[in-house]
């Protein structure tokens, strides 16, 4: 091989590394995009579920018609709802009001779950993590109609 020839494969594979690693980069970073915007979705649905129970007393019993009005609410996906669950006068502040699992296959996040607590906090938690939360606070019936 002559000098014109390797200098043309070195600027090749060059190329070829720098836009592979610019591509892995745009994944990880639309998925961590993704995943904050679907943070602040579920903080804007705490605010207005919580604005509800300020007005009326009690938190709503279903959130599809609140969730509309939410800015960013197509980035919570298939939300679960989990008031109608909830034993108010036995529940801790800790208790999981709604998530929404987010799944990463082709990035470097791994999955979880958006969480809605029952005090307001919203925040990511794995999926082992979580799951095992629920279990603890799911009632069998709840297991049953999942």
């Amino acid at each position: 091989m002559n000098k014109r020839q390797k200098a043309i494969l070195v600027e090749f594979i060059t190329v070829v590394v720098i836009t592979a690693i610019a591509v892995v980069a745009m994944i990880n970073l639309k998925d961590w995009v993704n995943r904050s915007e679907a943070m602040r979705a579920m903080e804007n649905l705490g605010q207005e579920v919580f604005k509800y129970r300020k007005d009326k007393g009690v938190l709503p019993s279903d959130v599809d018609n609140i969730k509309k009005g939410v800015p960013g609410w197509v980035r919570l996906g298939n939300l679960r709802y989990r008031a109608r669950w909830i034993d108010f006068f036995e529940a801790t502040p800790d208790e999981v009001l709604a998530y929404t699992e987010k799944n990463y296959r082709s990035s470097l996040l791994s999955d979880g779950y958006v969480v809605l607590r029952l005090d307001g906090r919203v925040e990511w938690m794995g999926k082992q993590e979580f799951e095992k939360l629920l279990a603890e606070q799911q009632s069998e019936f709840e297991m049953l109609l999942k």
